[in-house]
């Protein structure tokens, strides 16, 4: 049985730091691309970051309203992919998902493409 399971989310100020994690059983996360994806409420999901290994080397991708404030980051030994958020704004609230599939390809951020997915850990930027 394939289990990712994310943790690391709560409350947070605005400008703070929170580092989520995905922890994974029953698969291998070193041979899988992963994304972390997030839904506020009342809107779509939307893919935040991937990561993933392909024959030219390690891939990762961010969407614009991240870049330069969080980073993507995986530990085979411990079978976990991270996602350390920095500089959080009140727009970043949300429940954010990790996902995963079995390929060796560079990575994107659309949700279709995925295979595995977690039950979510929910971000709250607020005062």
């Amino acid at each position: 049985q394939f289990l990712l399971v994310e943790s690391g989310g709560g409350l947070v100020q605005p400008g703070g730091s929170l580092n989520l994690t995905c922890t994974a059983s029953g698969l291998t996360l070193a041979s899988y691309a992963v994304a972390w994806f997030r839904q506020a409420p009342g809107k779509g999901r939307e893919g935040v970051s991937c990561t993933s290994i392909r024959s030219s080397g390690i891939n990762t991708k961010y969407t614009d309203s991240v870049k330069g404030r969080f980073t993507i980051s995986k530990d085979n030994a411990k079978n976990s992919v991270y996602l350390q958020m920095d500089s959080l704004k009140p727009e970043d609230t949300a429940d954010y998902y990790c996902a995963a599939r079995h390929i060796s390809a560079a990575c994107i951020n659309d949700e279709s493409w995925y295979d595995h997915w977690g039950q979510g850990t929910r971000v709250t930027v607020s005062t």
